[in-house]
């Protein structure tokens, strides 16, 4: 089914920040906590819906020599809502996730989807494509920022879990932290994905082989 599809895609093949590493800046700042992660990757996940949708609808409208600044136009609109939003509603998550709100303008993310999807396919579609990597671009800022937050602080969405433990390591929610927590979910991720699909190619080759030999029996 084409639209579990496209929803899929951008939380497994191609998730944004841990398969195609694309908007690593927010990623490496605001996943101090788990909390900021979900924040920034629910900001995300509605402009990217929003934004997708309306520039479904309007592509073919815009003139091509105009498309990008008509996109960050757009996409401009939706981050001014959210962020006014998140000031009204939420100001704890608005002031943890600081300038990185009003940046999602210019989040690669955004800009590509906007680009290679929502320019080229209808509406449905292109909301379902913006959910997806928005889910998948979340997901990874959970994962990081539970990570960090846990090793750093020993807490979870800011509850205590190590107790006395161990001492919690304060590089980890620092600058270097979000390093080290990036390129070692990266290098896990693409170690799976590499035994997943040697173990893919395995299969495929055993079914070969057997109907290799399965013939050579019959031709004997």
């Amino acid at each position: 089914m084409k639209a579990l599809k496209v929803i899929t895609n951008g939380i497994f093949k191609e998730n944004p920040t841990l398969r195609l590493v694309l908007g690593t800046c927010p990623t490496l700042a605001v996943t101090t906590s788990a909390i900021n992660g979900i924040g920034m990757g629910l900001s995300a996940t509605v402009v990217l819906i929003c934004s997708n949708v309306v520039i479904s609808l309007t592509r073919k409208l815009i003139p091509d020599k105009v498309r990008i600044p008509a996109f960050i136009t757009i996409i401009a609109g939706f981050v001014t809502i959210v962020q006014l939003l998140l000031k009204a509603y939420l100001p704890e998550i608005d002031r943890a996730l600081g300038i990185f709100i009003p940046l999602i303008v210019v989040n690669c993310i955004i800009l590509a989807r906007a680009e290679m999807f929502a320019s080229k396919n209808n509406v449905f579609y292109s909301a379902l494509d913006g959910l997806g990597m928005g889910i998948g671009f979340t997901l990874a800022l959970l994962i990081m920022g539970s990570i960090r937050e846990f090793l750093g602080n020993g807490t979870i969405f800011g509850i205590t879990v190590t107790a006395n433990l161990f001492n919690p390591a304060i590089i980890m929610i620092l600058p270097p932290g979000g390093f080290l927590t990036f390129g070692a979910v990266v290098g896990i991720l693409n170690k799976v994905s590499k035994i997943k699909i040697q173990q893919h190619n395995c299969q495929t080759c055993g079914l070969k082989c057997g109907m290799h030999a399965e013939g050579k029996e019959v031709g004997a």
